[in-house]
């Protein structure tokens, strides 16, 4: 027996019905919306995230342009109507400390979010360096920092520095929040020093803003009122080789909260393969190293690059380059580690797979909103890795419908939102 016309009209009517409140035939309707960087053609590709499976979809009319030149990282704000995303540029030219010292392409590109993920370029604002890399918000939301490689007095100071934004909630719109403490003829600075060669900055408990260099941590105090930044009494932290080591290599810095009261932060080390576990001192906005820290990486990983904490504070996840050989092969995984109440990591159980194998390259990870599944970013081979996560053991497993997804070309950064 067949359908007749009004049982095909009635099926076409369910399966649109289904597609618009964001669900599949094999899945159990959409979570939330992942977007993906790509440098390659300076672009985001744009995911529904199924909750039943973990399985990833494309957003319509994605892949959207990213609004400038080499985007590396992308927030999102709190509520998640408003995504920025930080374009690099093509790279500092000209000489410093003169109106040449540029990064051609750099931006910070505003987009609201619509219905189904859609993105829709709003407008585009500037920091005040040179060669924009890394961008977070304070805890409230209501401020974002972003990172430049130079600071405007790089000529003379070597530095990077943050530019600091109050934004609007209504509209997403940035607004520069000058440096009250510093004034230059009278004049409010427009950025903040945060120490040489910077790499990435992360917000963390207590009011503090933490930026991540090569061998040290520039911390901050924020000022939640106003976004201002003030200098931690206790200056710069500096870690020092481990015995017998070589001098650090950071790559990544990662503000979790453990199920204690206390939060750790921890820093991922490519020269040793090693993650140092810090907590917060006796002055604020300072860090000490966690007895027992200096945790070796799993046997046959090598260049940490990037690490997360799971959304209930019990796991650290690691990405890792590469296992053996060179950065440009496939293989990469994901070191998993418990937290215990004093901050320090063992490896989760798993003989059989911890680590877990991901695609090549993988630069940055998301966890989905409602912390079943944990997504890499591979930058090597152009796709997205997906894993479910135990959430009594931190095992992580492959999704049951396929676990790697096609994504931009060589993907940075990676960010996620709840289903609005």
């Amino acid at each position: 027996m067949t359908f007749s016309k009004i049982g095909r009209m009635l099926t076409a009517l369910v399966a649109s019905a289904a597609l618009g409140l964001g669900m599949t035939a094999c899945g159990g309707g959409t979570i939330g919306y992942m977007w993906v960087l790509g440098t390659f053609y300076n672009q985001i590709s744009g995911f529904l995230i199924d909750d039943y499976t973990g399985n990833l979809t494309a957003i319509a009319h994605s892949p959207f342009s990213s609004g400038g030149t080499n985007p590396v990282d992308i927030v999102v704000k709190t509520g998640g109507r408003y995504v920025y995303v930080i374009n690099s540029g093509s790279g500092a030219t000209g000489t410093p400390g003169t109106v040449s010292f540029t990064s051609p392409g750099a931006s910070i590109a505003e987009y609201s979010v619509g219905t189904g993920g859609i993105l829709t370029f709003q407008q585009t604002f500037f920091s005040q360096g040179v060669n924009p890399i890394w961008a977070t918000f304070d805890s409230s939301g209501n401020f974002l920092y972003v990172l430049d490689k130079y600071s405007p007095d790089y000529a003379t100071t070597g530095n990077g520095s943050i530019t600091a934004f109050a934004v609007d909630p209504n509209t997403g719109r940035l607004t520069l929040v000058t440096n009250n403490a510093i004034l230059t003829g009278g004049i409010a600075q427009t950025y903040f020093d945060v120490g040489q060669s910077p790499i990435m900055t992360r917000t963390g408990s207590g009011g503090c803003l933490f930026t991540l260099s090569a061998n040290s941590v520039y911390p901050y105090l924020v000022n939640s009122s106003n976004g201002q930044l003030t200098v931690a009494t206790t200056g710069s932290l500096v870690v020092s080789a481990p015995t017998g080591g070589v001098t650090p290599n950071f790559t990544s810095i990662n503000t979790g909260n453990n199920t204690s009261a206390s939060a750790f932060t921890y820093i991922t080390d490519s020269a040793n393969n090693f993650i140092y576990t810090e907590q917060a001192g006796s002055s604020s906005c300072s860090l000490t190293q966690v007895s027992g820290s200096q945790m070796t990486n799993l046997a046959g990983t090598s260049n940490p690059m990037y690490s997360i904490t799971s959304n209930n504070g019990k796991y650290l996840y690691v990405m890792n380059y590469n296992q053996t050989g060179s950065i440009s092969t496939a293989n990469s995984s994901i070191s998993a580690f418990n937290i215990n109440t004093l901050g320090q990591l063992q490896a989760v159980p798993d003989p059989t797979s911890n680590p877990y194998a991901v695609g090549s390259g993988p630069t940055c990870a998301v966890q989905d909103p409602t912390n079943q599944y944990l997504y890499t970013s591979n930058h090597f081979d152009n796709t997205v890795t997906g894993k479910l996560i135990n959430q009594n053991e931190g095992f992580l497993s492959n999704l049951t419908r396929g676990t790697v997804f096609p994504s931009t070309q060589t993907p940075t950064c990676m960010a996620v939102s709840g289903n609005l």
